[in-house]
């Protein structure tokens, strides 16, 4: 059994500081973040991250601990953590210089999926590392067996893509050119992964500068002080929280469709909460399925992400975030099991197993805090990743072909690649006095849906529909959140589509005797007339007039169904969010 703390090391506190100033500094340092953040997203050049959202910004002390975080990708939040972590270990602040950028991504080392690459800065000031910059961002191919880098059949990392450990990518301001050439060679859409790595070294540089700025108004001997007093308030308010729980140990237990290789094993995910009544709280697993053959296994770094984000969940949100809030979680984790495998086991669909993770969670407390926490989730994102090339004169409007004086030029296609990544939610649990929201990401993302008109610009993919789906959230006095409905024409093909999503068998649990979301289903709908059901995870491959139609999951409904208002009922009606027999 692997324990985990989160780490207590911390500066010297500055006794008395001026609580204004603190203030001031707390939200100048969100600020930063923010600015960072949206940058990022601004700058970038793949839909998954300028359309999509799928990037996270975080400042950190020059110990490793972080002092500020974007509103954004939680399961990205405390996976940087851990990506700072390793890179520190690599690089110790001592040798650290200004203009120096580092970069990982490999899970076994405190990454997170292959996808997500990180990119940490440091601050220099007079020779001395005073804070870091990190970002993380969902590139939309790292290489591996199939486009997108997600493929729902891998068996081993090696499936996956490039693996980076902690590596220096620039040296006092210049990039290693080598290193730069090689991940361009390993990827299918070399430029698109430069134009979002330029976006979070522009992201991370924007940080550095406002920090320095900070730095020069206020003195750094002052500002790390502050930094310190930030962590230890936000650890004594999170404490002052937890303390406020009902102690005791609370499980839960939920249920994985498949690992993408033994489709009809399910998969077990169990955690047992356990609050001291002190201000500490253990996440034990336990119980948890052993690692699987596919790609669901997590990391530990995705585990302390969705033990995070429980935490911020079941505490005040008004407590800042930032280290603080993580110094009173211990994580216990069973050996080679589906939350701590052993390598080279595949980790690529571990978002799935976050998003319970954190469900499960809250999940546990609802049980004896009905009244203050939701129903359970779809708790699910449906992840399609799009590749294929584009025809010699396409859908697009542009020759795709060779240039003039290329050999064989006027005859010969261009291999034009596309990879996209489309994310679709399903509906949040419903709670006492409101309904749950439809298609919205939950537990651990925060990811958005393409627009028609940005996957018709990158794909030869037409979106012909997307809906609320009727009839899918939870009955109850408080109706779940509905799931979505989206159908895909392909244009030119063949497409290969990496599908990985959830809850085709488990459906999101009502609470307080509401009914449960409706499940998830998938189907292709070929050209010749023939229908062909989609399991949760697949890997499948369209052509020419070929459809995809995706209907994701509803959450939990709240209460019983015969204690709905009238008006909610004539309001779901005249909405089409529900018929007459949902309630």
């Amino acid at each position: 059994m692997t324990r985990t703390r989160a780490p207590a090391t911390r500066s010297s506190p500055s006794p008395g500081a001026d609580p204004v100033l603190l203030e001031v500094i707390r939200y100048r340092l969100e600020s930063i973040v923010e600015e960072m953040q949206w940058s990022l997203i601004r700058g970038s050049f793949s839909p998954v991250v300028k359309e999509a959202l799928d990037a996270s910004c975080s400042l950190f002390d020059a110990g490793g601990t972080v002092i500020a975080q974007s509103r954004s990708n939680p399961s990205h939040l405390g996976s940087l953590v851990f990506s700072v972590r390793s890179i520190l270990a690599q690089y110790p602040v001592a040798s650290m210089e200004d203009g120096d950028v580092y970069i990982m991504n490999d899970p076994y080392l405190g990454g997170t999926h292959l996808p997500d690459i990180a990119l940490v800065m440091p601050l220099v000031v007079d020779g001395r590392v005073v804070a870091m910059s990190a970002s993380m961002a969902h590139q939309v191919d790292v290489g591996g067996i199939m486009a997108g880098s997600v493929p729902t059949h891998a068996t081993e990392i090696f499936h996956e893509g490039l693996r980076l450990p902690a590596l220096r990518l620039a040296h006092r301001g210049v990039v290693d050119d080598g290193l730069l050439r090689l991940i361009r060679q390993n990827v299918r859409l070399p430029d698109t992964l430069q134009g979002d790595l330029n976006a979070q070294l522009a992201a991370g540089k924007i940080a550095l500068r406002r920090l320095a700025e900070t730095g020069v108004r206020y003195g750094w001997p002052q500002l790390t002080a502050l930094f310190a007093e930030l962590l230890d308030r936000s650890e004594a308010m999170t404490r002052k929280a937890l303390a406020a729980l009902p102690a005791g140990t609370y499980s839960y237990v939920d249920y994985l469709d498949n690992d993408g290789i033994d489709l009809d094993r399910r998969i077990r995910i169990e955690v047992a909460v356990t609050l001291d009544g002190k201000g500490n709280v253990t996440f034990d697993f336990e119980g948890t399925s052993a690692q699987v053959r596919g790609p669901l296994n997590i990391v530990p770094s995705g585990v302390h992400s969705a033990a995070f984000y429980g935490v911020r969940a079941i505490t005040d949100p008004a407590i800042p975030t930032n280290g603080g809030c993580f110094r009173p979680v211990t994580v216990k984790l069973p050996p080679r099991s589906l939350v701590n495998p052993d390598a080279p086991a595949p980790v690529n669909g571990r978002t799935p197993v976050m998003k319970r993770i954190a469900s499960c969670i809250v999940g546990a407390l609802a049980q004896v805090l009905p009244e203050r926490f939701p129903a359970a989730s779809a708790a699910s994102v449906l992840v399609l990743a799009f590749g294929g090339e584009w025809p010699a004169d396409g859908p697009d409007g542009r020759d795709n072909r060779d240039r003039p004086g290329t050999p064989g030029a006027a005859s010969r296609p261009a291999r034009r690649r596309f990879v996209v990544t489309d994310l679709i939610n399903g509906g949040s649990g419903a709670a006492l006095g409101h309904d749950g929201i439809d298609g919205i990401a939950t537990d651990m993302t925060n990811g958005m849906s393409l627009t028609a008109e940005v996957l018709e610009l990158e794909a030869p993919i037409r979106l012909l529909r997307c809906a609320i789906r009727a009839d899918s959230g939870g009955a109850g006095a408080f109706r779940g959140g509905c799931g979505l409905e989206r159908e895909y024409l392909v244009l030119h093909g063949p497409v290969s589509i990496s599908h990985r999503g959830e809850r085709h068998y488990a459906q999101a649990p009502g609470l307080a005797g509401g009914g449960d979301g409706a499940l998830a289903t998938s189907e292709i709908l070929r050209v010749d007339g023939s229908i062909e059901t989609v399991p949760s995870k697949g890997m499948l491959v369209l052509q020419a007039g070929d459809r995809l139609r995706v209907s994701t999951p509803g959450g939990g409904g709240y209460g019983p169904v015969a204690q709905r208002s009238a008006d909610a009922i004539a309001e779901d009606r005249r909405s089409g969010k529900a018929g007459a027999g949902a309630g």
